[in-house]
């Protein structure tokens, strides 16, 4: 399954892995909340990423952090839709809008994004319809519960199973809403109420979402997995990143989402290579 995706114009290439660069313009985000916004250097962080190798930049103004508080949409739409008007306006690049709400993912595409990265999987009231009319690549992700609440104890019959019935059910919404199935990309969710187990089981697991025939996308930068199982502060995490993105991209992962772009860029050059030699 090798798609050309055409994100407003601008293409994107998933014959091989991608990595995405992750730009927070929040305050709290649990990684590198207050680090990036129009008074901070948002835009120097955008060229950065680009010169490591991310072909795309993910923009979110509200944190998905366990216990996260809401954000009103005016608050939102403030943070997000001029960062993106001035990345767009000083780089030939695809950006991604982070969020859930409906209102925002039409600003955002207005602004000049070509890319839908939903944690709701398109589940708040509009986010279908407004989906149709953007016409650009959307990623549905796995969430049990809501940001507050999803870490308190999740409960699966069986996790992967689970995650590709609830994404398979969101699939079908959209085609069914009058989204074309070719501009579906999937997130299995990881750290997105689930446990430790949970989320390792995902992992070595992640080949079954194939099934699906939709491209698949991986955001374990930085994840509270990596600080059980090292027993490391979000800083200490890099290492941690690029082992769980190399086992990502050896799985079949088409997109990685990171912090670290220069990190998870040598993590999908390796297991790229690896999984290519003698093809």
């Amino acid at each position: 399954m090798i798609r050309q995706l055409d994100c407003a114009g601008k293409s994107l290439d998933l014959s091989t892995p991608q990595v995405m660069g992750i730009l927070n313009v929040t305050p709290d985000s649990f990684s590198d909340g207050g680090q990036f916004n129009l008074d901070k250097p948002s835009i120097s962080q955008v060229e950065k990423m680009l010169q490591q190798g991310a072909t795309l930049i993910d923009v979110g103004g509200e944190s998905t952090r366990p216990g996260a508080a809401d954000v009103s949409l005016n608050e939102e739409l403030d943070r997000v839709i001029s960062v993106i008007e001035k990345i767009a306006s000083e780089f030939d690049t695809i950006i991604s809008i982070d969020t859930s709400k409906p209102e925002v993912m039409t600003a955002a595409v207005k602004a000049g994004a070509g890319f839908i990265n939903d944690v709701n999987a398109l589940q708040a009231d509009g986010a279908l319809d407004v989906a149709v009319k953007a016409n650009v690549p959307i990623c549905l992700m796995h969430m049990q519960g809501e940001p507050r609440t999803m870490q308190t104890a999740p409960s699966y019959d069986d996790v992967t199973k689970d995650i590709i019935i609830f994404l398979s059910e969101r699939m079908q919404a959209c085609v069914d809403a009058g989204i074309d199935s070719k501009k579906l990309l999937i997130d299995p969710g990881f750290g997105f109420g689930k446990t430790l187990e949970q989320n390792c089981q995902l992992m070595r697991e992640l080949n079954a979402f194939k099934e699906l025939d939709c491209p698949v996308l991986v955001g374990v930068s930085r994840k509270s997995m990596i600080g059980q199982i090292l027993d490391a502060e979000v800083d200490e995490r890099v290492f941690g990143s690029v082992a769980l993105e190399t086992l990502a991209v050896w799985q079949g992962a088409n997109i990685i989402r990171a912090h670290d772009v220069a990190a998870a860029m040598d993590a999908v050059k390796i297991a790229t290579a690896v999984k290519m030699a003698g093809l």
